[in-house]
Order: structure tokens, then C-alpha cells, then sequence
């Protein structure tokens, strides 16, 4: 079980309007229930047109600041590809990219301008980065929104690390509206790969 003398730095990456805030929150009830000091920060790019937003979450027995260096990220949790090879040297050596396969055209690829690269997986994994591949749209979209990625790669994330899945849940359902919260479960649950869901 993780303890509170342990300490845990967690990235979420995305673009804007992909709900990195919303999960970095979940991810922060999660800890402090479990008695770790929590910090959070959030990183806007140009999120309205679909830049990076980054979110740092650290927490421990005491953590005094909120930003993780490059090379000090246990999991790096990408809600996109590209954002995934962009984030990729803040994981430590011994991390977890967590990566969603979505691809979501940045402007420069809109105005064409830039061609969004080929074989990003492929060339992560070149590097030896520990990395899972979640096919979170489409998991998404079976829980009954496209919206609900974030809570599919928090479901995904959940399964390396050592706290039961009631757990996660409670946080969700404190964090997000109640007329999203059946939805949001669901998600959750089949990220971290509950089948059972429907």
C-alpha cells in the first residue's frame, strides 16, 4: 500500500478542453484522503485553441512546491499523442508514460502549416520509456460521452498504482456534477479495466 512517506509526482497532459483541472482535482481528493499534503498546479497553454495544458500533482508527508523538474515525473499521464512525446522527458527512468491514442490536430496542423508526425508510439518506446497505450476515445464513447477521456486514463492510471478502486470512485463523486457522475464511474471503471461495465 503507498504510504504517506512516500512521495508520488504525477503529470497530466492535454490539450485545452480535455479536463486535465478535473482530473488533476480527482487525483487530489484520492491523495488527501489518504493523509498525503497535496500540491497542484496548472500550466494553461493556449487552451482555448487547443494548446498544451499541463498540471503537475505532487504529493507526500510534506511537499513544498507544486512543479516537477524534468526527469522527476513517476507518471506521465497524456491525454494525447503528441502531448505525450512532448512531456515524455519529465518522466523519471524507472516511470510510466500512460498515454491516450487520441490525436488531436494542433493549429498548425489545422492551418497546414506543420504535419502531424507519424509513428509517435513507436518512437517513444524506442527510448525504453515504460509506456501504456489506452484507446481512451473509444472507451469513452462506450460509457456514453467523448468527454469522458480524462476519467478513462484516470481509470487506467489507477491500476498501477495500489489504492482500491472505491477510493477513486468517492473522489469522482465529489468532484464531478451529479448529473455526470454515473457516466463518469462508468468511464473510469472501464479504463482501469472493468468489463463489466456496459
Amino acid at each position: 500500500m503507498i504510504s504517506v512517506h512516500d512521495s508520488i509526482n504525477i503529470m497530466i497532459v492535454g490539450v485545452g478542453g480535455q479536463g486535465t483541472l478535473l482530473a488533476s482535482r480527482v487525483l487530489g481528493n484520492v491523495f488527501m484522503h489518504r493523509g498525503f499534503d497535496v500540491k497542484i498546479s496548472e500550466v494553461h497553454g493556449m487552451s482555448q485553441r487547443g494548446g498544451s495544458v499541463v498540471t503537475y500533482v505532487r504529493c507526500g508527508e510534506k511537499v513544498y512546491s507544486p512543479i516537477i523538474e524534468p526527469g522527476c515525473a513517476d507518471y506521465v499521464l497524456a491525454f494525447e499523442q503528441l502531448e505525450a512525446a512532448r512531456w515524455l522527458s519529465y518522466l523519471k527512468e524507472d516511470g510510466v508514460l500512460v498515454a491516450s491514442s487520441q490525436q488531436i490536430d494542433p493549429m498548425p496542423v489545422i492551418t497546414g502549416a506543420a504535419k502531424y508526425p507519424e509513428n509517435i508510439f513507436a518512437t517513444i518506446e524506442e527510448t525504453g520509456a515504460r509506456t501504456m497505450v489506452v484507446d481512451a476515445l473509444a472507451l469513452a464513447e462506450k460509457a456514453g460521452s467523448s468527454k469522458a477521456v480524462n476519467t478513462v486514463m484516470l481509470g487506467a492510471l489507477s491500476s498501477l498504482l495500489d489504492i482500491p478502486a472505491a477510493e477513486w470512485e468517492s473522489a469522482l463523486a465529489e468532484t464531478v456534477p451529479e448529473k455526470f457522475k454515473d457516466l463518469n464511474i462508468a468511464a473510469f471503471r472501464l479504463g482501469r479495466g472493468d468489463q463489466s461495465e456496459k
